[in-house]
């Protein structure tokens, strides 16, 4: 038996531990984990020098842009991001121009992609006008669904619980995840103005109106919708314990959630916005210790189910206003978010096993990204390779994305990406691109 490609000398992530073997790689799936003297021949050889093989990062929580906002990010640049960071699939938001909320839109979106993309493309799209266009949107192919409560964007009204019930019963009967934005409109407007009519523009200002209490009430009224409907509920960037203590409770009750948290949730603090001031700007916005403290302890425990980057790009200028409150809200993470990660591993604060299970596997499972996340015969050849001695100097004028800054500019550590495969096919190699653009796969959701 000849097969396209075999990596040897590999350290593989499995659901029992490492294992020393490599994998044998035909067309786009894997069809053999074994011993070198087990494996068959390739065509092409990859020697991983001892490194390690895992399975290939879901990034869960993405902003491509492109279309009318591909000035910030487009799909080429963002995956090609994607591919340096470890990343082998990433899930697309819909809060672009035009906003992604029907079946049109979506389509369009997905056709624009295919030529333009070096790794795999998930696409989850907002609520449509319409309830009855869910079930078409999701049978187009959308990943999910993503319900903003902090701003209008799609189709139904998020001041009123009864249609948001009515939209979560059909996407419930869709099988197909809800990603929610828990942030309560009401509470930021009415902190906005108060403090606005105060002459009040500042970092302490924009944490006052992004509070705890507005994520924690939202997030709340998120659970309980999903608890009436039976809907599968995802709740997005997790930064407040208050917010996961209520997402910690409605789990012990048997609420269908799961919660994902961010690696600047978890490695910033509010006194790292105060001293980065707009670039750093995120929502929801960076936390107090104690928060990043009681993160890390569920997290550590097995309690959190994601980790994802929110890659949120802008130009320099949506960043620098002069005034904070026409800052545009995001940190860019593909090419970060991993090597963040890997010096926590490093550090003991984070296990090689829990990393797969945050970025892998689970966010494979709660997307329903049939054979992925796992090294597994017959599962598609979606594989990061791991260098865990590597030491790295972020500097983000090198990014691949379009968008060159970060609270992380400067910061070093160890372990590193080195290879990345997405269906087979080699994308990244020690830092460069080489894969022809086109590489990637649209994946698309089946519903019955």
């Amino acid at each position: 038996m000849l097969v396209d490609t075999v990596l040897c000398d590999a350290r593989i992530s499995t659901n029992k531990g490492l294992l020393e073997a490599g994998i044998a790689i035909d067309e786009d799936r894997i069809v053999r984990v074994a011993k070198r003297t087990n494996l068959p021949k390739g065509s092409k050889q990859l020697n991983l020098k001892g490194n390690l093989a895992l399975p290939g990062f879901i990034d869960s929580h993405v902003h491509l842009r492109d279309q009318q906002l591909a000035y910030r990010e487009d799909f080429a640049s963002g995956t090609s991001a994607a591919a340096i960071g470890g990343v082998t699939t990433v899930i697309d938001m819909p809060n672009n121009s035009p906003v992604t909320m029907s079946v049109a839109t979506l389509r369009e979106r997905m056709q624009l992609a295919e030529s333009r993309i070096f790794v795999n493309v998930a696409f989850n799209s907002a609520f449509p006008e319409q309830l009855y266009e869910i079930h078409r949107i999701a049978k187009t192919g959308a990943a999910g669904f993503k319900l903003y409560l902090n701003q209008q964007i799609g189709g139904i009204d998020i001041n009123d619980d009864n249609v948001i019930l009515k939209a979560f019963n059909e996407v419930r009967r869709a099988k197909a995840p809800i990603a929610v934005h828990a942030e309560d409109k009401s509470v930021i407007e009415r902190t906005q103005r108060k403090l606005v009519e105060q002459g009040r523009d500042d970092v302490c200002a924009f944490l006052q109106v992004h509070s705890p209490e507005a994520e924690e009430k939202a997030t709340k009224r998120a659970l309980e919708l999903s608890t009436k409907s039976g809907a599968q509920l995802h709740v997005c960037h997790v930064s407040s314990q208050f917010a996961m203590r209520a997402i910690l409770k409605a789990k012990r009750l048997g609420c269908n959630v799961t919660c994902e948290v961010t690696p600047h949730h978890l490695l910033l603090t509010s006194e790292d916005l105060r001293k980065y001031g707009k670039p750093a700007i995120e929502i929801p916005p960076l936390r107090k210790r104690d928060d990043v403290a009681y993160l890390w302890r569920q997290l550590q425990q097995g309690l959190v189910d994601t980790i994802a980057s929110d890659h949120a790009p802008h130009s320099l200028s949506e960043k620098q206003t002069e005034s904070i409150w026409d800052a545009k809200s995001g940190i860019v993470g593909l090419e970060t978010m991993l090597p963040l990660l890997l010096a926590q591993v490093n550090k003991g604060l984070l296990t090689i096993q829990q990393l797969v299970r945050l970025a892998s596997r689970k966010p494979a499972e709660i997307y329903h990204l049939e054979d992925r996340g796992n090294l597994t015969q017959g599962s598609f050849a979606d594989i990061t390779v791991v260098d865990l001695k590597k030491e790295y100097q972020i500097d983000a004028s090198k990014f691949h994305s379009k968008a060159k800054f970060s609270p992380f500019d400067g910061w070093k550590g160890k372990g590193m990406p080195v290879k990345t495969l997405a269906n087979g096919r080699l994308i990244m190699d020690e830092g460069e691109i080489v894969a022809r653009l086109g590489t990637g796969r649209v994946i698309r959701s089946r519903v019955d």
